[in-house]
Formats: structure tokens, sequence, C-alpha cells
């Protein structure tokens, strides 16, 4: 059912507007940092955190009003209103990369936060409109897979085709046309009609977030599915954040090594993911995330103990140590028990959801999303200034994930209490 799923107008042309979108946000991001450090000689981890601040905080502005307009018109148009601002945002990008202009390249990331903010209660609103309930965890499998693979390979692209000689060039290039694919993916996405066409959109961004976060806390269901949700983003944000440190101060490595870190953890989410639909067979139900949690708690302090003492240099002497490969066993694991946990969370929070609040509850989704990982990310440049090493981070993580793990045991009775009084 997933590849005929892949291939139906119903589901491919989003999953391959999608994936463009997100290999177009890493590989602008990567790139200019790569870009700023080896050849420019300016920024460095202030540079990279700035970064990633800018594409987060419109998540955190702007997803009430996302949701709005995704509620109030029809969500396959917006979809190609926001593919198309990712072109002019692109040739923006190209220009900056030319003139190898910093501020500039920041301003388009700032911009293509947005752009995504505005994608993001589009492409997980418009599932329920298209795919029946049985084919929902399908369906967010294979966006999650497809977005992660990528999310990786946007990040490697960026890293290596900006220090080619024309590199700068090659990156404008490549994603002008990366772009273009997605714009016209886009047009073959089937309409999706205004979910709440009589919605008034306010402007006032304070109230519209507390009012869109409030309507999802009314539901408990969806509520605790979002609070697992943030966790898993929170927790994977530690992760990837921890991995440059990992391999160069833990591991002695080199640049390569942190690449094939990121490869085995996309791979993971994408096969987890993709497992999850057959391991559902197609009912929404969130019985495996409880044991996912646990097991990513497990998987994560297995890593974290592991290259603690470990001296891998380089991808050939990773692959030929024992301690190497259970590193990344572990990391692939882990990262599989990810895709568990956070694909049937999303398909509970789409079915739960009253049909004309569905985008709005995506946005209240993204919002809190944008918290935890906001809040992820200060706890571990407040460990790292206490002088709080990497893998003890991640011991640390681990243990707060067995937590999680028997909470998440809440959501088990709720989802079957919603699914008793459904008509």
């Amino acid at each position: 059912m997933r590849n005929s799923l892949l291939f139906s107008r119903r589901l491919g042309p989003l999953c391959l507007t999608q994936a463009c979108g997100a290999f177009n946000d890493n590989l602008v991001k990567n790139a200019m940092i790569v870009l700023a450090i080896f050849k420019l000689s300016a920024g460095g981890a202030g540079l990279a955190a700035l970064a990633g601040a800018l594409f987060i905080a419109p998540y955190a502005l702007l997803s009430a009003t996302a949701g709005q307009l995704a509620d109030r018109f029809d969500k396959s148009r917006l979809i190609r209103i926001t593919k198309a601002a990712e072109i002019a945002l692109m040739v923006l990008a190209a220009w900056a990369f030319l003139v190898s202009s910093v501020s500039g390249l920041l301003a388009v990331l700032f911009g293509l936060g947005i752009q995504a903010t505005m994608f993001g209660p589009l492409k997980y609103g418009i599932l329920p409109d298209h795919l029946s309930d049985e084919e929902l965890v399908a369906g967010n499998g294979l966006i999650e897979a497809s977005t992660f693979l990528a999310i990786l390979a946007g990040t490697i692209a960026g890293g290596a085709l900006v220090l080619l000689d024309a590199g700068p060039a090659i990156v404008g290039a490549a994603g002008g046309v990366v772009s273009a694919i997605g714009l016209a993916s886009a047009f073959a996405v089937p309409l999706a009609p205004a979910a709440e066409p009589g919605l008034r959109v306010g402007w006032n961004i304070i109230r519209e977030t507390a009012s869109v976060t409030r309507q999802a806390k009314a539901n408990r269901t969806v509520w605790l599915s979002i609070l697992g949700i943030s966790w898993f983003w929170a927790i994977g944000a530690t992760l990837l954040s921890e991995f440059p440190t990992v391999a160069r101060d833990s591991l002695g490595a080199d640049g390569h090594v942190v690449t094939l870190l990121l490869t085995m953890f996309a791979v993971g989410i994408g096969v987890g993911s993709l497992l999850c639909a057959r391991l559902l067979n197609g009912k929404v139900s969130a019985r495996f995330v409880p044991f996912a949690a646990l097991f990513i708690g497990l998987f994560t302090w297995d890593f974290g103990s592991t290259v603690i003492g470990l001296h891998l240099a380089d991808v050939a002497a990773t692959v030929r140590s024992p301690q190497g490969w259970r590193m990344l066993i572990d990391l692939l694991l882990l990262s599989v028990c990810g895709g568990l946990y956070s694909v049937p969370l999303y398909a509970v929070v789409q079915e739960q959801s009253a049909p004309s609040h569905r985008a709005r509850t995506i946005a209240a989704n993204n919002i809190v999303n944008a918290a935890a990982m906001v809040l992820g990310a200060g706890l571990v440049a407040g460990f790292s200034a206490a002088g709080v090493s990497a893998p003890r981070v991640l011991q640390g993580a681990a243990v707060a994930n067995v937590a999680v793990a028997l909470w998440t045991v809440r959501l088990l009775p709720a989802t079957r209490r919603q699914r008793d009084v459904r008509p």
C-alpha cells in the first residue's frame, strides 16, 4: 500500500513538494555556515546558533496565522503560493552566495523560516483531506521519511558544493532548480476545499497564538500527542547539536564522521517511519509510542556511554572498530524508534482534531515544537557552559526519555476513550 500511495496523486506530489523545501532549507543553511567559516573566515558556533534561531523564530511567531489561513482557504492553492515564494527566496539566495553576503543569506534563511512556517499546517492539515483514516499512518510515515532524507541530502550537498571553486554559484543554481521542481509538483497536489471559509483571520500574533494553543489543549488526546511530538523534536535537536561535539571532542574525528552520524540518524528515522505503517496495519494508535520512547532512552544511553574514551579519527577507523559499529547501530536503532514514536502521534493529532480546526491544531503543535526545541537548545548550551561533556548530556537526555516513556502511557487510555465516542 505504501508504494501505491507514494506514487498516487493524493500523496506523491505533496511528498516531492515537501522534500524539495526541506532540501533547500538545509542546503542554504549549511552552505552559508561552511562558506562563512571556511572561505570568509567569519562566524563560527555563534553563526550556526544565529542561523538556527532565525529559521525557528517564525514558527513561534507566525504559526497561528499560518493555521488560520490554512483553515480559511484551499490548502492546495496556498501550497502553490508558498512554493512560488520559495523560488523568489532562492533567487535572492543565489545573489547572496555570488556576492558572499552572509547578512543577505541570513535574511534569506529567515524568509525560508517564514515560508516553512506557512507550509507546516498545510502539509499535515491536507493529509486527512486526501487520505482515509487507514492511510494516515502510512502517509505520515512517507512524509516523515522523505523529509529527513531531504534534510540529510540538503545538509551534505550544501557543505560539499559550496567548497568547490564555483561552489557559491553551483549552490545558488541547485537551489533554484530544486525550488522549481517543488513548484511544479505543487501544481499536481489535488484541491482541498477550505475547512472554514468564513473564518476571520486575526493578525494579533500574541492573541492568536494563545487562542490556537488553548484550542488544542481543550482536546486531551490531541494535547498529549502534541506534547509527545514536541519532546521528540527536543531530543532530536539535542542529538543533532551534539554530533559535531561528540565527533571532535570525544572521538577526535574529522567532519566526515559527523556526516556519517547524520546519515545513520536520517536513515533510521526513515526506516522507523515506514516500519510504523506496517506494524500498525493502517490503524491510528499510540500503542507503540511508550515502548519506542523507552528504547530511544536505552539506545541513547548506550550511544553516550560508548563514545566515552573512544578514539576514531575518520570513517575508515569507525567501520573497522567493533565499538564504532556499536555506536552506529545504537544511533540507527534509536532513530528507528524515533520514527515509530513520532509518526503515530502526528496521525492521532490529525484524526482526533475537528476538521474545521485541523490546520490551527497543527499550528499549535508547531508552536509547542518550536518552544521545546529552543528550550532543548538552551539546556544544551547551559550544560556546555558548565563544562558537561556531550556524552554526559546525552546520558542525561536518555534518563529523561525513560521518564517520558512512562508518561506517554497516558496516551493509551486517552486514545481508546476518544475512539469509543467517535461516531
